[in-house]
């Protein structure tokens, strides 16, 4: 049978769906004449985060990328609140890069998204705009009808004298508002009074994201633009020794090869093109320099490592002692693989050079790093460079490049042909998959000492793994990079004695990079296991014991009790059909100053398959700004981790990394999405972020559930099919 393929384009598929007539959007021209502030002289602009317009439109400036995680609605929401702005007339669009107005506050001087922090770190600049802006709105309306400020009610985005009976709504007053003076200090709402805050608002992104209007980059179209693919040295490290461009050249449609520092690009009219005079490239390649690294001899290097002491990160009292005193010794070592970010958009970027000037369009995580980097390459100032930050299809960190990779790559292109035209950088899924960063592969080696009567006295945990922060400026003194021992050196369980300690291998050559949830991806899965291995040996309720090592900690011991609670911990699972075997498993932690609980349900069947039935998760976020929202990242966190942990792996051989697309690097299949219930804790707490504090705990209360219905123990990531035989 013949088949045809035809290659539906997103937009085309939306269009036929729907009937829909699209315009193309341009960013750039929305800044330079807002669509929903009409004039300059037509809006209110009380600070760098909000601007109200005559028609009655509230403008919310966005600081961070949104690139799935909900960041538009939560910083909408936190702005609106404060202002008491109707939803239906808020929207939100990006900022541009300028660290001097929208610097990450928990970073310093610089303007970035990461480390769950955008609410975390906006909650009250954002709080105090809104408040602001009420203000000002309140004064002018007081101002014009001669009434006391004290007497005017905001609701809605409609202010309102009840004596006079007189009301107007924001668009009538920004003009009058934008003539008051910017209060010094406002009055700030008690959670008491949040209308919006908490409530399950609809996403500010997802009408566009379905209607096919959001714009990503793949969307930017220049006048007179070409397209670049880059071939990339098979081998980390390698480089070009020789190329033959005359078979791309031959191709119709290409106009370009240029070498780079970090390849060949083939520029091109189009994507496909390029690619075709890429993969008519002659290129000879010296790998005199490049990596031979094979996965399984790095593995045994680093157990090697491990058998000595490392760089210190946390040492209470003299865990050495206790161990060789200790009435029962428990050890256990596990392994974790590299990892692929594997973000659904894979990465481009789009640069245009003009009259002193660059202008970029991505999805920008880092705008001031990116902004250093392409100032520094081109000659100029980083206020000569201008980022549009457009819409990401995920990153998990990817976008997040200590080197400012793909983006360094594009403007070395730009360059190349003397910036005679804008250039977009298109990377194939193969090229990121396998010229990328990755999450460092890590070993782990724990020993507990337990004593007469089965208290846990002694604990000793040494990690070896490369450093995602060596020479970022990130990095500790002392030889360890926190992110490498965060979860680990910071474990709540009421210990007596404690040694964390690190080797750092900086010979190893691959480039890693921070991973959703960074370091406890994997520090979260030793601990939490080896917790339960304990619990296992000592014949304890691996709840009931976790809870009486965390009474200095309530915020895990709260999440714990409620997943517990919620997944009925203290009742049997329901029995499996014949040759069938059921297990639940439990984990808790903390990441980036949210606290996450997870039970597991899992049916393994007589050849060691298995499918994960149900997952239960409680989290403890702080107030919980959007609901709904939270538990959208929780689902989602649940299937990035459940892929990772099931079946994940980057893996070299020779110095080529196994792995190309999703055929052989393979995120959880829809069917095999387990039910997954999300339970908020109530709280009073400032709130912290969600996007990435869910992931740690899946793989150990997956692993720990396996082992409660096969007791066969899971030590190394991804499971693949160690339980089969």
């Amino acid at each position: 049978m013949t088949r045809s393929i035809e290659n539906e384009s997103r937009r085309r598929f939306l269009q036929g769906a729907t009937g829909l007539t699209l315009a193309l959007y341009f960013p750039w021209a929305m800044a330079r004449n807002p669509e929903s502030g009409g004039t300059q002289a037509a809006r209110f602009e009380p600070n760098a985060f909000l601007r109200i317009g005559e028609d009655n439109s509230v403008t919310v400036v966005s600081k961070h990328l949104e690139m799935g995680q909900g960041t538009y609605t939560g910083l909408a929401t936190i702005v609106a609140e404060e202002l008491d702005a109707a939803w239906s007339q808020v929207r939100v669009e990006s900022a541009p890069a300028d660290n001097s107005r929208y610097n990450n506050l928990q970073w310093g001087p610089m303007q970035g998204t990461g480390g769950s922090s955008a609410i975390a770190n906006s909650w009250e600049q954002l709080r105090h705009a809104g408040a602001s802006a009420r203000a000002m709105l309140v004064a002018a309306a007081a101002q014009r009808w001669q009434v006391p400020a004290q007497e005017i009610a905001v609701a809605g985005g409609v202010l309102t004298h009840a004596a006079s009976g007189r009301q107007a709504s924001f668009g009538e007053l920004a003009s009058a508002a934008a003539e008051q003076a910017v209060p010094e200090q406002v009055e700030l709402k008690q959670p008491a009074d949040f209308k919006l805050i908490g409530q399950p608002l609809r996403r500010k992104d997802s009408a566009a994201k379905t209607n096919g209007s959001a714009v990503y980059t793949q969307d930017i179209h220049l006048p007179g633009m070409l397209t670049a693919v880059v071939a990339h040295p098979p081998r980390l490290g390698g480089v070009v020794a020789s190329v033959d461009a005359k078979p791309a050249m031959a191709i119709d449609g290409v106009t370009d090869v240029v070498q780079i520092p970090s390849g060949v690009a083939v520029l091109a009219r189009d994507t496909w093109t390029a690619k075709r005079g890429r993969d008519a490239l002659d290129i000879k390649w010296d790998e005199s320099a490049a990596i031979r690294l094979n996965s399984e001899q790095a593995f045994e290097r680093f157990r090697q490592l491990a058998a000595s002491p490392g760089a210190v990160a946390r040492q209470d009292g003299d865990a050495e002692t206790a161990l060789a005193g200790a009435e029962q010794l428990l050890e256990a070592e596990y392994d974790f693989p590299y990892l692929a970010h594997a973000a659904m958009e894979p990465m481009n970027c789009v640069i245009r050079l003009a009259e002193g000037r660059c202008e970029a369009w991505y999805g920008a995580q880092i705008q001031t790093r990116d902004q250093a980097q392409l100032a520094a390459l081109f000659g100029l100032e980083p206020e000569q460079v201008s980022i549009h930050t457009l819409y990401a299809g995920g990153s998990f960190g990817r976008r997040a490049s200590t080197s400012s990779d793909y983006i360094v790559e594009t403007a070395h292109i730009v360059k190349a042909i003397d910036g005679r035209a804008p250039v977009k950088l298109v990377w194939l899924r193969e090229d990121d998959m396998q010229a990328g960063s990755y999450r460092p592969m890590f070993h782990h080696r724990l020993r507990a000492g337990l004593d007469g009567q089965s208290m846990l006295v002694a604990w000793q945990h040494r990690l070896v793994g490369q450093s995602i922060a060596a020479g970022t400026g990130s990095d500790a003194g002392g030889g360890v990079d926190p992110s490498s021992v965060e979860g680990a050196a910071n474990l709540p369980y009421a210990i007596p004695n404690m040694l964390v300690d690190l080797h750092t291998p900086t010979d190893i050559g691959v480039p890693v990079l921070w991973w959703r949830a960074v370091g406890s991806t994997h520090t979260a899965f030793s601990t939490e296991c080896f917790i339960d291995e304990l619990a296992q040996a000592t014949g304890r309720d691996p709840v009931a014991w976790r809870l009486a090592m965390l009474q200095e900690h309530p915020r895990h011991a709260g999440v714990l009790k409620l997943a517990a609670e919620q997944a009925g911990w203290d009742t049997p699972l329901a029995p499996g059909r014949d040759g069938e075997r059921r297990g639940r498993g439990v984990a808790v932690h903390e990441a980036f100053n949210s606290y996450v609980a997870q039970v597991a349900e899992v049916t393994v069947q007589s050849d060691g398959s298995y499918r994960v039935d149900r997952v239960v998760c409680a989290v403890d976020c702080g107030i919980a700004i959007n609901p709904d929202v939270i538990r959208a990242q929780v689902e989602g966190s649940v299937g990035f981790a459940l892929s990772a942990a099931m079946s994940e792996a980057i893996t070299f051989t020779d110095g080529k990394v196994d792995q190309s697309n999703f055929h052989n690097y393979t995120p959880l299949r829809i069917a095999d999405m387990p039910r997954v219930e999300v339970h908020i804790l109530p709280s009073a707490a400032a709130p912290t972020g969600i996007g990435e504090p869910p992931v740690p705990p899946l793989a150990p209360a997956l692993v720990n559930a396996l082992a409660a219905a096969t007791g066969k123990r899971i030590r190394r990531l991804p499971i693949g099919d160690q339980l089969a035989g």
